[in-house]
């Protein structure tokens, strides 16, 4: 087994990684570019429905896969092609590495390929003493650093021309120019003898078609056609994942892969390759042509009632291009072979929890990866559960066992808080905020201003706070989260004074507790079910229409995250309970439809969208609707559903990412020219006036429901 890495050490990569303004500027400029790439290329096509269509083709596959592989292979022989079944990795590379000796092949040129880079083939064949040339531009210039790829799609996005034209100045042993024309020039010029002179070419298949035994493989500079055709020998490396009925199926997941990868219609070349072509200088007139199948680990996933979607994956590394992480620190930082959300996920099935259990923790859970995904994976979950896997293999960290075994006791729980709200006061200095953190915190986590715990917590407020409502228009219960409760009891203060004038009757259990994320977010899955169960039996008497939560992370969580956690147990009483949920937002303008009134300060007001909002609830318009009603003008910002970078335990885990997540946020609030920023979180609410005041910027953050508490 590997050394390995800390997390004390993985996070100084991530310091240094953002410490690099090239890198930051570049990651920058392409998640923004690509967001419009993506929306044009999709323009007028039902693209959910085309998502949803390719995971049902994906999923089909994968459970067909053993079927898919014996028709694929006995078409592929009766054509002339030699088939092969590498169980591991280890396996593949030995294959290909005999293949090599068996025809004689020394010179081996080969096009771009992640299932390549997962089995570390160059390392083998280099080690067997061949010659091996990465042929497509990016992965030549990171052969050539030494180094992996970056982005499944953009494997040198990382580097500058600048770089770049140092690179090749020592290759050539002449000054090369940084201009791009002029860098591709000697690309091309240096690889075309690799081409003319390759004994054996290799490439991956985006797409293996059972039905005619052929590969079809999608590439933006034509590199796979050189390699499959010039070569007297070709080999195929494919994941067994990659099986497809027919060319239908392919063409139709062809649709999708291109305009998620990259934003383009179509990449500028899609080779399909059916058994053996012409090759004058082989003895029987045909190219050699060999297709390695790779389990490594697949057939298992495939088996596996909850991962077996990642077998979904097409490949088009979207999971990184819209990942907040991804975009402040790059993919040498966000992955080990394979990067992004789907990275974080097979790297602890391909290459082993040591590698794995770093990065499943480096996730902010903002759904925005889920979104995007052409294979209509569930990411975000799937990082948590290989996240709890590992802690259930490994031991539970001291913090995550302590944190499951307060949330278990809602009593405990809040005792602690009462306890703490009084033994913070000498760091707070009677102000709502701690004015500088205990020594226990590292300084890192001091990039934001914290709240103080209230005096009173909204629980002990409420029976005050409860107008009686002779004809209600609807009855609703109130479910408060840890920190409105706790933290801001003035959201839920706001929402009353809300409630009250528009006819709602409104209970509040007192034997709520917290919705459980926090336990999930920490793989502490046992915990999570516990305070889930807790909730539904706390609620299970209220007669009401609806249960209104103030916190989207909340509302998200128990309409949709609590369901898995608890369908042995409770399943009935649980779907029940999810069905009333509702967020604030879509209460009050689609249930009470409350009406536009005027504002004495009309002021413009941008909304930092949550990510269990936006994302997880599919809540886009209610807010900037309400914001309109409150009599002030809602202003639209760039990044309004990108994360703020809290995160839940990701700001405390990772604190510099989430300030420079933070940090990007803020310059893109202040640049709206808004006067004030409004969210539906609380968290967000603590992580964005936090950062604004540790900053000293001039933004005012709010609640939603605060601004209906004005008049």
């Amino acid at each position: 087994m590997e050394n390995q890495e800390s997390l004390k050490s993985y996070k100084s990569r991530l310091d240094a990684a953002l410490g690099n303004e090239f890198l930051r500027r570049a990651m920058d400029n392409f998640a923004v570019a690509y967001r419009t790439s993506r929306e044009n290329a999709f323009s007028g096509m039902d693209v959910d429905g085309l998502i949803r269509e390719v995971a049902e083709i994906k999923a089909r596959a994968v459970q067909d896969n053993e079927a898919l592989l014996e028709k694929f292979t006995k078409n592929a022989e009766a054509k002339g092609i030699h088939v092969h079944l590498a169980d591991t990795a280890e396996d593949a590379n030995r294959i290909i590495g005999e293949i090599a000796l068996k025809t004689g092949s020394r010179r081996i040129a080969k096009s771009k390929s992640m299932t390549a880079e997962e089995t570390h083939l160059n390392k083998w064949l280099e080690n067997m003493g061949l010659e091996v040339t990465e042929t497509d531009l990016g992965e030549w210039i990171v052969q050539l650093r030494k180094e992996g790829p970056s982005h499944m799609v953009m494997p040198a996005i990382h580097l500058s021309r600048y770089q770049v034209s140092d690179l090749f100045t020592d290759v050539t042993g002449e000054k090369q120019d940084a201009k791009i024309e002029d860098l591709v020039r000697v690309a091309r010029k240096e690889l075309r003898e690799k081409f003319v002179n390759a004994d054996l070419g290799i490439t991956g298949a985006n797409y293996a078609v059972a039905e005619t035994a052929t590969i079809g493989i999608t590439t933006n500079e034509g590199n796979a056609r050189l390699v499959s055709t010039l070569p007297r020998v070709h080999v195929a490396l494919v994941g067994i994942d990659k099986l497809l009925p027919g060319l239908k199926e392919a063409l139709t997941i062809n649709r999708v892969l291109p305009k998620n990868a990259t934003g383009q219609a179509i990449t500028s070349y899609v080779t399909w390759i059916t058994g053996p072509s012409e090759c004058r200088i082989a003895d029987n007139g045909k190219r050699e042509m060999h297709i390695v199948f790779l389990d490594n680990g697949r057939k298992k996933i495939a088996n596996d009632p909850m991962f077996s979607q990642i077998l979904q994956c097409v490949r088009c590394g979207a999971c990184a291009n819209v990942c907040p992480v991804y975009r402040m620190v790059g993919g040498h930082q966000l992955g080990h072979i394979y990067i992004g959300a789907i990275g974080l996920i097979t790297t602890y099935f391909f290459h082993g929890r040591e590698h794995a259990r770093n990065l499943v923790q480096n996730c902010t859970n903002c759904g925005a990866c889920k979104a995007v995904c052409a294979g209509g994976i569930n990411l975000p979950k799937l990082i948590k559960a290989v996240h709890a896997r590992i802690q259930d293999e490994e031991g539970h960290p001291l913090k995550s066992l302590l944190l499951a075994k307060v949330l278990k006791s809602r009593k405990l729980f809040h005792t602690l808080l009462r306890t703490a709200s009084l033994a913070q006061k000498p760091v707070t200095g009677g102000t709502p905020y701690l004015r500088h953190l205990p020594m226990i915190f590292a300084k890192e986590h001091n990039f934001r201003v914290l709240p103080a715990i209230a005096e009173t917590p909204f629980r002990k407020r409420f029976e005050k706070l409860n107008k009686t409502v002779e004809k209600p228009r609807v009855k609703i219960a109130l479910f408060s989260g840890c920190v409105q409760d706790f933290v801001y009891p003035e959201h839920l203060e706001a929402a009353m004074k809300s409630f009250a004038s528009l006819d709602v009757k409104v209970s509040f259990p007192m034997d709520q507790t917290c919705c459980g994320l926090p336990a999930v977010s920490m793989g502490e899955k046992s915990a999570a079910r516990d305070v889930a169960l807790q909730n539904i039996e706390a609620f299970a008497g209220e007669d009401v229409d609806y249960i209104v939560t103030l916190c989207a992370s909340c509302a998200s969580h128990l309409k949709h995250g609590m369901i898995d956690l608890v369908k042995n147990y409770a399943d009935e009483k649980a779907e029940a309970f999810s069905e009333k949920i509702i967020s604030y937002s879509q209460f009050m303008n689609q249930v009470l439809k409350v009406d536009s009134r005027d504002g004495a300060q009309n002021r413009k007001i941008a909304f930092h969208s949550p990510c269990h909002l936006c994302r997880g609830l599919g809540v886009k318009e209610d807010p900037r609707q309400l914001i309109d009603k409150s009599g002030n003008t809602y202003v639209p910002t760039r990044e309004e559903e990108t994360c703020c970078g809290f995160g839940g335990s990701f700001s405390a885990n990772f604190p510099a990412v989430s300030n420079e997540i933070l940090t990007q946020k803020l310059d893109d609030v202040e640049g709206s020219g808004a006067d004030l920023l409004v969210t539906e979180c609380p968290g967000c609410v603590m992580q964005l006036r936090g950062g604004a005041m540790k900053q000293n910027r001039d933004i005012e953050v709010l609640h939603l429901a605060e601004l209906f508490d004005e008049p």
